[in-house]
């Protein structure tokens, strides 16, 4: 039976890189490249019911909503290419969660937390790779044309999410990577794989 893979989330806020940097390490390690919402049909669906057409939405229908396309990526994606021994990088899972919808949305963190375990049986990532930007930053990475609706929230509801990444990875930080986002592309990318190298002992792809 081969070794099981590691599991990397890219966690961080609106405009952080993670989508860049999380596309990069995996390119760089071999894994499988995923996100959240997302990663299968039904996650798939449901991220544009969520994020394009929906209005606003009650807090405890959209952690409903988020932590189904989960557990359906979890069965079908992520669970199947752990156990076939491949890593599996994700943008986005538990912590933006709590982030976005405890923090952010204001439901009790120790509720989404049981609720995030029941979806996910108890998995959690190997090691989550935090891309920390202040939220003006963050802000002027996107363009407003193109926001979803999380993106069109209150700078203070991002604040209150920022808030959130930061108090789990202090809370646990043998198992977070907090990166300075607001560095150079470059920069945030050497300082993941050399982190992602030491924590878990991943080196790059063989080249051929």
């Amino acid at each position: 039976m081969p070794d099981l893979g590691r599991l990397i989330a890219f966690e961080g806020g609106e405009g952080a890189g993670k989508s860049t940097q999380s596309r990069a390490l995996a390119t760089h390690i071999g894994a499988e490249l995923t996100r959240e919402p997302g990663g299968t049909p039904l996650g798939e669906r449901l991220r544009r019911l969520l994020l394009e057409e929906t209005g606003p939405l009650d807090p405890r229908a959209e952690l409903m909503l988020l932590l189904a396309a989960r557990a359906e990526h979890l069965a079908e994606r992520i669970g199947p290419a752990l156990a076939a021994g491949r890593h599996v990088v994700v943008d986005r899972f538990t912590a933006s969660t709590l982030a976005y919808q405890g923090y952010g949305r204001g439901l009790p963190i120790e509720e989404v937390r049981r609720a995030c375990a029941l979806a996910t049986g108890g998995r959690e990532p190997d090691l989550n790779v935090l891309l920390d930007v202040p939220v003006p930053l963050g802000a002027a990475r996107r363009s407003p044309r193109s926001e979803d609706r999380i993106e069109r929230e209150v700078a203070e509801f991002h604040e209150r999410v920022r808030r959130g990444f930061l108090a789990e990875a202090a809370a646990a930080p043998e198992r977070w990577l907090v990166v300075d986002g607001s560095l150079a592309e470059a920069e945030v990318g050497a300082f993941v794989k050399s982190g992602v190298a030491a924590r878990l002992g991943i080196l790059p792809r063989a080249a051929g």
